[in-house]
């Protein structure tokens, strides 16, 4: 395949593609933004994905789990939002800072310019000073760092009609303006639904959507229309024309088993083509090979396992997208499928966890914050370090296994972290140094990559297969040095180590199947053909323990 293509006539001109939703939320912009953005690199276009979210917050590291899913961290320490895991996952290319803006972070930046002066005494407006800012981020990630993208892909967040949206519309209706029509691209997620007791689609949500678009300034030139039941030539020349819309141009957009499906559907829809055709690039067909055989190797499995995640947002598995993708790739690469049960730490507090765990091969413990259900957590490692499941803690999991060894196995009595017992006689987990003067929650966690270096002779060294590794981190609380001695002594073995500061990263049992904690999260960097090297052999131990129990 030829190694990048270009605009037509030799241009080295950036590509703008937008994509906005409208009629309901969470009908799958960043799944299609992602997909999309898989299709043209197939092609050999050098591409990135950015997403514009409209809160007011700065970003999402504050936020609830349950009011706005898992907190995807990127390589420079940014909290962003968990679209940019699928852009990550999708198109195998890592995402920044510059990949994620919200209303907060535009506004933030345009009240400091006006406090420094620098809009010498000019009023400061919606129109042009949000809009503008929101195109110098547009216009700084096609450039980033003199690195030059073919297509950059913004997804505009929210709905179509909502009144936090608007200030991104008008900016990306200028956008275009400026860029001229060849180097822009407008691209629509809509809902068709199925009306069940009259047996139609309807297309007037749609309709009404398109409208509110065109009211703006806005007119689509590609719609992806999610529905139940397949869309006839009559309903696509309907939209078509109510729209504005060639039929050609009206996808179909159905449920599938799999996420990783997405890209090929829209391939047979022929959406590739039609973003190549509009946009004037002279690229080859995608090469979708390995794709099809993963998606293949996703839906017809030779073996299947099941694996316990307890944690307490169990309730929401967005709060858990990166984990629950990382083992989709782990269990393809174990030609297995792995079924998840969700088990919530608050049921396990006052109950025998036996009857939970009795029918799975593996249990996982998730990152977190917070008293609630710790308890419950803690009772989940005990079980599964004497029972010899294979056991995976990340973040607050390695967290709550050192306290549960440190209880259990080294018998100090209310061993605890201090996030949870600030008056614990030993807090084996205790809040790093510089942390402690930190009293602004935001932004202020050690985040982003950091180098480990892994002992040799250990299960993570051999897992990794080779001495130093980088993972992204999230946390403000640490195993405290004080107790390494102790817990090494009575065999916890901590594999893996931060040079920079002699922090401990990871920690292992070797008296035990599998039993790894680490203080990072791995699944943030797992990739559909390059599966975490952790969770991958996490699923391969759960599938011997599995084979074991059965003989």
């Amino acid at each position: 395949m030829p190694r990048g293509c270009s605009p037509d006539e030799g241009n080295r001109h950036t590509k703008f593609i937008f994509v906005t939703g409208g009629v309901v939320s969470s009908l799958g912009k960043g799944i299609a933004s992602a997909s999309l953005g898989m299709l043209l690199k197939a092609r050999g276009l050098k591409v990135t994905i950015q997403k514009f979210d409209p809160y007011i917050n700065v970003d999402p590291g504050t936020l609830s789990p349950f009011q706005h899913g898992e907190v995807f961290v990127t390589d420079d320490g940014a909290e962003t939002d968990l679209d940019l895991g699928h852009y990550e996952r999708f198109i195998d290319v890592n995402m920044s800072q510059k990949n994620n803006s919200t209303t907060g972070q535009i506004y933030y930046t345009v009240i400091t310019k006006e406090r420094r002066g620098d809009y010498l005494g000019k009023t400061v407006q919606v129109v042009p000073h949000i809009t503008d800012e929101i195109q110098h981020r547009i216009w700084r990630l096609a450039e980033d760092d003199g690195e030059h993208f073919d297509v950059v892909i913004t997804e505009i967040g929210g709905t179509v009609g909502d009144i936090e949206s608007l200030p991104f519309l008008e900016a990306i209706r200028q956008f275009a303006l400026k860029v001229g029509k060849e180097n822009a691209l407008f691209i629509h997620l809509t809902l068709v639904p199925y009306i069940k007791s009259s047996g139609e689609i309807k297309t007037k949500p749609t309709q009404h959507s398109v409208m509110r678009l065109r009211e703006i300034g806005i007119q689509p030139d590609i719609l992806i229309c999610r529905t139940e039941k397949p869309l006839t030539r009559e309903i696509r020349e309907k939209i078509g024309l109510f729209c504005n819309v060639h039929p050609k141009a009206v996808i179909e957009g159905r449920d599938v088993e799999t996420i990783y499906e997405i890209p090929l559907i829209f391939h047979r829809e022929h959406l590739d083509n039609l973003v190549v055709e509009m946009l004037h690039l002279d690229c080859p067909d995608p090469d979708l090979d390995r794709w099809v055989q993963f998606v293949e190797k996703v839906k017809n499995p030779s073996k299947r396992v099941r694996i316990a995640v307890c944690g307490k947002y169990v309730g929401l598995h967005d709060s858990y997208k990166s984990i629950i993708e990382a083992f989709t790739h782990a269990g393809v690469e174990n030609d297995a499928r792995v079924e998840l049960k969700w088990v919530d730490s608050e049921e396990l507090e006052q109950n025998d966890p036996a009857p939970f765990f009795a029918d799975v091969s593996g249990i996982l413990i998730p990152g977190g914050f917070g008293l609630r259900g710790i308890e419950g957590k803690i009772r989940a490692v005990q079980y599964a370090r004497e029972n010899k499941i294979p056991f995976f803690g990340i973040c607050l999991g390695m967290q709550c296994a050192v306290i549960e060894f440190a209880r259990h196995v080294c018998k100090l009595e209310r061993a605890n972290s201090r996030e949870f017992d600030e008056k614990t006689p030993h807090p084996v987990i205790d809040i790093m140094e510089e942390q402690k003067e930190i009293d602004r929650l935001g932004g202020t966690m050690r985040l982003g990559s950091y180098p480990c270096v892994l002992k040799t002779g250990t299960l993570a060294a051999r897992i990794y297969g080779k001495p130093e590794i980088e993972e992204r981190h999230r946390h403000r609380y640490e195993l405290n040095n004080h107790y390494r001695p102790l817990l090494q002594e009575y065999g916890m073995v901590m594999s893996g180590l931060y040079p920079r500061k002699d922090l401990v990263e990871i920690i292992e049992l070797p008296d035990h199947p599998w039993f790894i904690g680490v203080q990072f999260h791995p699944e943030l960097k797992s990739r559909v053909t390059k599966a975490h090297p952790l969770f991958r052999d996490f699923v391969r131990a759960a599938l011997e323990y599995q084979e074991k129990k059965r003989s």
